[in-house]
């Protein structure tokens, strides 16, 4: 979570738009507001568990791919938050089609009664996406002056051998009987971007001012032993 609060206070106008992918080891993150006193399984995690710099509840991780991407405010000019959800989102209803599954948003199903929770996986929100009817996964957006950051959670793998499904932690593709490793889906989500958005994507690195303010927050805001 450094890094994406990295590439976000890094981020200037000129720069090219950043799509960051990554896995997890076993852990959770909480919504930038919320506090980790308030839950007891802290203890279940060893610190393995950060802050995101979205809001929300808890999400657990360890089985999903997730997407970072930092946007120029001008690269959806005049579009409001939930236009630029629908927007930036196609991606991912897109990956889920190529994997031949039935994708969209929880405000497209009439069945479906929008809340909140705690837990992110449990409530539903407009532009949450529903596979095969079932919400699956989720995504955060934080806007600044100077960019639009968002990012999301694809999971992948069952985290519970015995086939039932926490409610807490969601569905995932292998729960859907899509079985699909991390490679595979890596590949065919950056392809879903590129044909999504017309664009050629680039392999980058963090570059050195980024590095700089990664190690800077690892040690003064996300050292949680510390604050």
């Amino acid at each position: 979570m450094s890094t994406d609060d990295a590439l976000l206070s890094s981020y200037e106008e000129k720069n090219h738009a950043i799509l960051r992918l990554y896995t997890w080891e076993k852990s959770f993150t909480i919504g930038v507001s919320q506090d980790f006193s308030n839950y007891v399984i802290c203890d279940d995690y060893n610190g393995n568990y950060a802050k995101r710099i979205t809001g929300g509840g808890v999400l657990f991780h360890g089985h999903d791919l997730s997407y970072s991407l930092v946007i120029p405010t001008s690269y959806l000019e005049g579009l409001n938050i939930k236009e630029s959800y629908e927007c930036i989102c196609t991606f991912i209803l897109n990956f889920y089609r190529k994997l031949g599954l039935d994708a969209k948003y929880a405000k497209d199903n009439e069945k479906i009664e929008l809340s909140k929770n705690e837990y992110c996986q449990v409530g539903f929100e407009a532009y949450d996406i529903l596979v095969n009817g079932k919400k699956i996964g989720g995504n955060a957006q934080r806007r600044t002056k100077k960019a639009i950051f968002q990012h999301g959670s694809i999971p992948i793998k069952s985290l519970d051998d015995s086939k039932k499904v926490n409610e807490k932690i969601g569905f995932t593709l292998e729960d859907l009987n899509l079985k699909i490793d991390f490679e595979e889906a890596k590949v065919k989500l950056i392809e879903s971007f590129e044909e999504s958005f017309n664009v050629e994507l680039e392999y980058s690195t963090l570059t050195q001012k980024e590095i700089e303010k990664k190690n800077k927050l690892l040690k003064d805001k996300y050292d949680y032993s510390r604050n």
